[in-house]
């Protein structure tokens, strides 16, 4: 037995009739639509079924489709085969000059995460090892993060207050294993779709918030000051430093330097460039264009390099001064001994208790990592002309957040300095990162000797310097602002909070308010009500703009020239709330005919004031078909509008009809279609004993029109075809695909220019079978289904269906 016929007595035996939608369409109205559409071809529209998505064996096996699948799990496996030796070298030079300014970053970040600085290399190493087998871009490069770190940090700061039986270090790496599964869920899953749910604006208030936290918490290393919580909000740590500043020590000496040594590299870095770009503009030389290429490619490595320059700078100052003293004797503060090698290498901590005290601490970091990561892959992408896997970037990240905790990791993501640099380096592949990371392995084993001098201050300022940039400029604010005030609104919000409450309450409250004013926009932004003006094609030639400057007899010879060619209906808002010429006159589109469409969609959020709107302004605009009398003012109803007058209301037009533009409706639900019956019932009332008809127009989505047909649309009522009520349908036509194959397949007939054809053109003006030869006929189909003749392909169409129909 088929699956079909068991669907039908299933339903029978529950009492569902599976044909009541079909009782309402007129008998023979197929019929009459061919016969009215005649001598074209009719085309009969089959509304989409309920079924499951089977897989066809012969043209899409499942072993071809996990095959498939278990391929887009290792990208790796697409280029790996087609590496060359020059893809070897670029690779080379582009992930040892990565290490050299990933090294420093990262043993200054992990300060920011609490933890020791050798942990913000286990961190970079994992990435640098893992992500080229995963990941979609050539150039991002994973590795330990300033504002990561410092959620990392604060993190770890909450759960040891309340489990102090935990270390920071099991808390850092439960935290980034617990991450790493969720990523691996939503990569496994291909749900990479669902970060299109977090607005820009949540992001960017976040990221500045914590680059003014990550600032006032290094000052006081930065200047030597001790005694200060620097994990409190960044108000209360920016008032403890101004209280300290007494405290200062030899430190600030370092630390003040180093940061006026990295802004001065920079900045003559970004002024040659500026400066050779210029003489080369100003030279004309058909070399100045590979010349500024090169120097600009050297100051770019050179400015690359600066964290490097500084640090290496004042290691050879710290060992000169301290050479002789103890480690406590020193005369400022140094990085101290780091442990050779992977000394840290345990699994994460799974107790239930410390779980139970890390999730509450992920959302936060979770959504940063996540769009930290996506958003410097896809810039990347888009400046270098690939695209990337949003998903597959996920699984990426799983990968290492799950793995590196092994090995002593905490909670990792893309770095866009060092993105910056594997981009501006030249390299071909993900496979760079291995040098990378071989170059990390070197500085755990060989020259732990050579970090012990590194001084805290410097470590401080080159965070605060690299953190500096994350800060958004007035005159980006000032773009935002004349794009979108109410984000700047939402965005000034986020960064108060962060500042004076947590960034974790910072990102909640960006995201829950652009959550809740998009909410508000689709539920309240008001339809429109439109009407009809008549519009004409005009362009001018190069020729007739020469001719018009010599003569205004001649320019206006030509105007009347164009103002010639065939006129079409345009439609605007009959409230002139738009862009368009105030002076401009739209006309209603015909008595008793009204125009709606829909802004943002149509859903149950929006039904009831579309449904409202649309009731009001209609029975506002016209009057009952049959006035109502009654005995006595007592049998009015209660809620019945009084008349405004015989003679206001003999002047009004009755309701003949409606227009529903669905242009913006992708989806319906059933709260919007039971909306749509509800109006539908109370304007036939208003109109009776004559039926008020629905027509719509730009119905494309094959769901949105069977919702729309299971209600009861899309076709005349039965009223409509009986008692001679000149219905009179509109189609609309379209030529044939030739390139179709059996028996629609037209190649061997001669082509005919729809431009150049008049008995086309009359086709088009709606003058059906003058002149028309077979030949013609057969090039020409209706666009849409003739079973459903009250979906229109634009409103014009509509509008021409109803112009004929009168009381």
């Amino acid at each position: 037995m088929s699956e079909l016929k068991v669907g039908k007595l299933l339903a029978r035996g529950l009492g569902i009739n599976l044909d009541e939608h079909q009782q309402g369409i007129p008998e023979g109205l197929v019929q009459r639509t061919t016969e009215i559409i005649h001598p074209f071809p009719p085309f009969l529209e089959e509304l989409p079924t309920i079924t499951l998505p089977y897989v066809h064996k012969s043209s899409n096996p499942k072993n071809t489709v996990i095959t498939t699948y278990l391929s887009s799990l290792l990208p790796f496996t697409q280029w790996v085969r087609r590496y060359n030796a020059q893809w070897l070298l670029a690779d080379a030079i582009a992930g040892f000059t990565l290490a050299l300014i990933m090294i420093p970053q990262g043993l200054s970040y992990a300060t920011l995460a609490n933890l020791s600085p050798e942990y913000g290399l286990y961190t970079t190493l994992t990435g640098a090892f893992l992500y080229w087998i995963f990941g979609t871009s050539k150039d991002v490069a994973i590795g330990s993060t300033a504002v990561v770190s410092l959620l990392v940090g604060k993190s770890s700061t909450n759960v040891i207050e309340k489990h102090p039986e935990f270390a920071k270090e099991q808390v850092a790496k439960t935290h980034a294993f617990l991450a790493g599964c969720i990523f691996l869920f939503l990569g496994i899953c291909r749900l990479g779709y669902i970060l299109e749910f977090i607005p820009h604006v949540a992001t960017s208030a976040f990221v500045t918030a914590a680059a003014i936290t990550i600032i006032c918490g290094q000052i006081p290393p930065l200047l030597g000051i001790s005694r200060i919580n620097t994990r409190g909000p960044a108000y209360q740590v920016f008032i403890d430093t101004c209280k300290g500043l007494s405290r200062i020590k030899v430190d600030a000496a370092i630390g003040v330097t180093t940061l006026i040594l990295l802004i001065f590299v920079k900045w003559i870095c970004e002024y040659m460039t500026r400066r050779h770009t210029h003489i080369e503009e100003a030279s004309g030389d058909c070399q100045a264009d590979l010349r500024k290429k090169k120097r600009e490619r050297i100051c770019a490595t050179v400015s690359c390099l600066r964290f490097l320059l500084a640090i290496s700078f004042y290691i050879v100052i710290s060992f000169l001064i301290n050479r002789n003293s103890p480690f406590n004797e020193v005369k400022f503060q140094l990085l101290g001994k780091i442990p050779v090698g992977f000394s840290n290498v345990s699994p994460p901590t799974f107790q239930v208790a410390l779980i139970g005290a890390v999730i509450p601490e992920l959302p936060a970091a979770l959504i940063i990592i996540i769009i930290e990561h996506v958003a410097i892959a896809k810039s990347f992408g888009r400046k270098n002309g690939y695209s990337i896997s949003t998903s597959q970037e996920l699984v990426a990240l799983a990968a290492t957040n799950i793995a590196g905790p092994f090995i002593g990791a905490y909670a990792s993501t893309a770095s866009f300095g060092g993105s910056a640099v594997f981009s501006k380096a030249g390299v071909r592949t993900p496979l760079a990162g291995i040098f990378n990371g071989a170059v990390i392995i070197l500085t755990l084993f060989a020259l732990q000797p050579v970090l012990y001098w590194i001084p805290k201050a410097s470590l401080a300022a080159l965070i605060i310097h690299a953190v500096s940039n994350l800060i958004e400029p007035p005159t980006e604010m000032y773009r935002l602002w004349m794009i979108s005030p109410l984000d700047v609104i939402i965005y000034i919000a986020g960064v108060l909070t962060s500042i004076f409450s947590s960034l974790e309450n910072g990102i909640y409250l960006t995201i829950i308010t652009s959550a809740m004013f998009l909410l508000i926009r689709i539920s309240k932004t008001p339809g429109r009500f439109m009407g009809r003006v008549r519009v004409h094609q005009y362009t001018k030639s190069l020729e007739e703009r020469s001719v018009v400057s010599s003569s205004s007899f001649t320019s206006r010879t030509i105007l009347d020239q164009k103002m010639n060619v065939p006129s079409r209906d345009a439609f605007l808002p009959l409230d002139r709330k738009d862009a368009s010429n105030p002076s401009i006159y739209v006309e209603s589109p015909g008595p008793g005919v009204f125009i709606y469409r829909f802004a943002d969609g149509f859903n149950y959020m929006n039904q009831t004031q579309h449904m409202e709107r649309l009731l009001t302004h209609i029975t506002k605009q016209t009057r009952r078909t049959q006035t109502l009398e009654y005995k006595s003012p007592g049998d009015r109803l209660w809620n019945e509008r009084p008349s405004s007058g015989p003679d206001t209301e003999a002047s009004k037009p009755t309701l003949k009809a409606v227009i529903l533009d669905f242009a913006t409706v992708n989806n319906i639900n059933t709260g919007a279609i039971g909306g749509l019956v509800q109006l539908r019932a109370q304007l036939q009332r208003w109109a009776d004993p004559y039926p008020a008809k629905w027509h719509f127009t730009n119905v494309g989505p094959r769901w949105v029109r069977r919702a729309l047909v299971m209600a009861g649309f899309g076709y005349p009522l039965k009223e409509e075809l009986g008692d001679n009520r000149n219905w009179n349908p509109v189609f609309t036509l379209a030529e044939r695909n030739q390139r179709r194959g059996g028996e629609s397949s037209l190649s061997n007939e001669p082509e005919i220019s729809t431009r150049d054809s008049s008995n086309i053109r009359d086709v088009e003006m709606g003058n059906f079978g003058l002149g028309i030869t077979p030949l013609e006929t057969r090039k020409l189909v209706s666009t849409h289904g003739i079973n459903y003749p009250n979906f229109h392909l634009d409103t014009t169409a509509a509008v021409e269906a109803v112009r004929g129909f009168t009381k």
